[in-house]
């Protein structure tokens, strides 16, 4: 019992002290309360629309007739174009879209209406820059859309002229009849695909950077055999109480994050927002563990462990598998992606929150966050030399 109550009063004497430093250095209470709070509420201001509407095209229209307005009208009634330019000539819109004034435009070229109506097949085209792939991904969408709804109106018209009924007429034309059901993310909003990932793997890479600086100052500032003394020369007592309230305040901005995410924004979460609010602090915790075993192979060293955490921070965003799918990539690649929080949090996310899944099918996943938070147990023996050997180097 004795030793209980004195591992606790060590655990708050550090945790006091931790508290201290945060008030003499406002670069703790930015990377941890300030950044994040700004990341959540810029990216969910940024995206707050959902996929980007009402993006300047333009229609080069050399025939000019009462078809081709048709497919102006058509073209500009979809949610994400926006007919901002109708020009007379092809060089007109290619210098527009140089300048950066559209993201594409619709090319119908003179004679078009004349050869639709003698069944002579004309030819149109669209262009669309895809230096700017997501733009420039949706109006194609758009543009091809709308190219086979004038191909279908075309051939309608004709049907109906040789003597077809409207529904003999459908029946040619749609022979079948494709529904389409996104599943999980119905709405194919963007910041439910985006937000769901940047936000967190910004969090974890405050995380780790914290946490590697936090150790690292205490070396710097020559104060590390201090706070051993204080632990009762335990390097499991001086990390648990130097690292506690960084633990209390980044599961605080995750908890708040899952509330603002999902009750607040509304975006999908069937398995409950408890479940994820226990998954984000795990999540914090493996963070933690991973930033502490960094900086006991990186012996000691802060900015070498800094830049390894920052390193390993951008590339969890390339590797989680939420931009390019993991499965397609290199074998190498694949196995190095399992070293990354961020990848495990992911399939958590996707099978719990979107699918609603037992956690039973990703109990792999679960198992690996919870050995990012033992991994400070293969580098005590670092810490225990280096808490009584080791100096800061400049």
């Amino acid at each position: 019992m004795e030793i209980l109550k004195d591992f606790f009063i060590r655990i708050r004497n550090i945790v006091w002290r931790e508290i201290i430093i945060f008030s003499h250095r406002p670069v703790f209470l930015f990377c941890m309360i300030i950044a994040p709070l700004l990341c959540i509420i810029f990216f969910t201001s940024l995206m707050h629309a959902g996929l980007p509407k009402r993006l300047p095209a333009a229609i080069v229209d050399e025939d000019n007739t009462h078809v081709t307005r048709i497919v102006i009208r058509i073209l500009d009634s979809f949610e994400e174009t926006n007919v901002k330019y109708v020009y007379k000539s092809f060089n007109e819109a290619r210098k527009s879209m140089q300048r950066g004034d559209i993201y594409a435009f619709f090319y119908i070229p003179k004679g078009t209406t004349k050869k639709a109506e003698s069944s002579r097949q004309p030819r149109i085209s669209f262009y669309t820059n895809d230096a700017y792939f997501v733009p420039g991904n949706l109006l194609m969408k758009d543009m091809k859309t709308a190219s086979e709804l004038i191909g279908l109106a075309l051939t309608r018209e004709s049907l109906y002229g040789n003597g077809y009924n409207e529904r003999d007429a459908l029946g040619v034309l749609q022979p079948i009849v494709i529904e389409t059901h996104p599943l999980k993310n119905s709405f194919l909003d963007y910041s439910v695909y985006l937000n769901n990932m940047l936000v967190p793997g910004i969090i974890i890479l405050l995380i780790m950077l914290s946490t590697t600086y936090s150790i690292g100052l205490e070396w710097k500032q020559k104060r590390q055999k201090l706070l051993y003394e204080m632990a009762g020369e335990s390097q499991y007592v001086a990390l648990t109480g130097k690292l506690l309230p960084q633990t209390f305040i980044f599961c605080l901005m995750m908890i708040f994050m899952d509330v603002y995410f999902y009750k607040f924004l509304g975006f999908p979460c069937n398995c409950g927002i408890v479940a994820m609010m226990g998954v984000s602090v795990l999540t914090v915790l493996a963070s933690q563990g991973f930033g502490i075993f960094l900086f006991g192979i990186m012996a000691g060293e802060m900015r070498l462990a800094m830049c390894i955490c920052s390193l390993w921070g951008i590339l969890s965003f390339s590797l989680a598998g939420f931009t390019y799918p993991v499965t397609a990539m290199d074998p190498f690649l694949r196995a190095l992606a399992v070293w990354f929080p961020l990848r495990h949090y992911y399939l958590i996310y996707v099978d719990l929150a979107l699918n609603g899944y037992p956690v039973k099918y990703v109990w792999t996943s679960v198992l690996a966050l919870v050995g990012f938070c033992l991994m400070p147990l293969l580098v005590h023996n670092v810490y225990r030399k280096a808490f009584l050997k080791y100096n800061y180097i400049r």
